[in-house]
């Protein structure tokens, strides 16, 4: 009864992080282009600071959820990861998605000391919008590839 819960919050936490974070990417990087720098300036910060405020509630939910599902569902996977591809792929999706927390956690760091840097938010943005493509085909993999 626990999993289709989890597996709910999950599912939104992850539509709503992705869906930020393509924003950022895709979207908002072609539009610097076309707006005049002073009003791309005030944009850019008026997202970061509501992404800074909703984010780690975002991430709570996600990665609470993912932990509640793994306990729930995927531990005896987890105990021998390497004795299916879907532990394996499940592993792999959960290191990635540490990663992304780790670049979350520096970022948030950064930020709180000023030590932020249009460079280091792109990159960032960059490394981040990769981690989550991976991690989208391990998510689809995990059911439809085997070995």
């Amino acid at each position: 009864m626990l999993y289709p819960l989890f597996l709910t919050l999950h599912l939104f936490a992850a539509v709503i992080f992705i869906g930020t974070v393509f924003f950022e990417v895709l979207f908002l990087r072609s539009i610097a282009r076309q707006l005049p720098p002073r009003l791309m300036v005030l944009l850019e910060q008026a997202i970061g600071q509501r992404a800074r405020r909703l984010m780690p509630w975002v991430l709570l939910v996600l990665f609470g959820a993912g932990v509640g599902m793994v306990k729930v569902r995927y531990l005896p996977v987890l105990a021998a990861p390497l004795q299916s591809s879907f532990g394996t792929l499940l592993l792999l999706k959960i290191i990635l998605a540490l990663s992304v927390l780790g670049h979350f956690l520096t970022a948030m760091l950064w930020f709180r000391r000023g030590r932020m840097t249009a460079g280091r938010v792109k990159f960032i943005h960059a490394s981040v919008f990769a981690h989550l493509l991976v991690i989208l085909l391990l998510a689809k993999a995990m059911f439809y590839v085997s070995w």
